[in-house]
């Protein structure tokens, strides 16, 4: 099994403009993302949107020394699938671009557990919003955009696996349980409005910088446990068209 994070990269919020070029500290969002997870992949790619005011990925790409593919802008799933063919691979690793706190060290055990049942889909349930990942066999994303709709398609980056999760039955699904202390499906890690990016950089401040990007999200959980401070600046956040983890 070759594993391929690819990362869809779009500058499209009106409520945050440019996400993943935002910067934590010295390094923007998707440098960090990119930073966190490059040990647990065979390689990362970024999936581009071809449309205006996305050049500025292509250069990150160059910059952190990553793949790319440019695609459709409304096209996502597409893009994701061109992404993991680019790197030759069979199975797709996905996290959102907003996204600075996956939790990394469940992605060793999830990925043994994807190979050795031959699943489809693989996740992790109710970790914090903002810290899941989904392993995807690239069979089924391109059975997912042969057959589902144009908004299975979405260039929200959260539809990318909607027809999977919209049809179970159809697909080898391999949901694991959220280790106990981890479990605060309650709690916002994403980045998605400005109050979200102040949180993720107080967080990183917390903790000094973590310069190797070994961040645990234990840690994150505990600090965010004795803060209430913390937790109340994104508490009451709310927006109808924000796609919560489906798992």
């Amino acid at each position: 099994m070759r594993t391929i994070a690819t990362l869809a990269c779009r500058n499209n919020s009106t409520r945050l403009y440019g996400k993943p070029m935002q910067y934590l500290e010295n390094k923007t969002v998707l440098e960090y993302i990119c930073k966190r997870i490059e040990p647990h992949v065979a390689e990362i790619v970024l999936a581009i949107s071809e449309a205006d005011g996305n050049e500025c990925f292509e250069s990150e790409a160059k910059r952190l020394g990553v793949k790319f593919v440019i695609g459709d802008d409304q096209d996502v799933l597409k893009r994701l699938i061109n992404a993991c063919e680019l790197a030759e691979g069979d199975t797709v690793f996905r996290v959102t671009t907003e996204s600075p706190f996956c939790y990394t060290e469940g992605i060793k055990g999830a990925i043994e557990s994807h190979e050795s049942k031959k699943a489809d889909y693989t996740t992790i349930g109710k970790l914090p919003d903002g810290c899941g990942f989904e392993l995807i066999s690239l069979s089924s994303l391109r059975e997912s955009h042969e057959k589902g709709k144009d908004h299975h398609r979405s260039e929200l980056c959260e539809h990318a696996t909607l027809y999977i999760n919209e049809n179970q039955d159809k697909f080898k699904m391999n949901i694991l349980s959220c280790p106990e202390n981890l479990l605060r499906p309650g709690y916002r890690l994403t980045i998605d409005y400005p109050e979200d990016l102040i949180l993720c950089r107080k967080v990183i401040r917390h903790f000094k910088g973590d310069k190797d990007a070994g961040l645990s999200l234990a840690g994150i959980i505990k600090l965010l446990d004795g803060r209430e401070d913390l937790r109340n600046m994104v508490k009451n956040i709310e927006d109808e068209n924000y796609i919560k983890p489906y798992h």
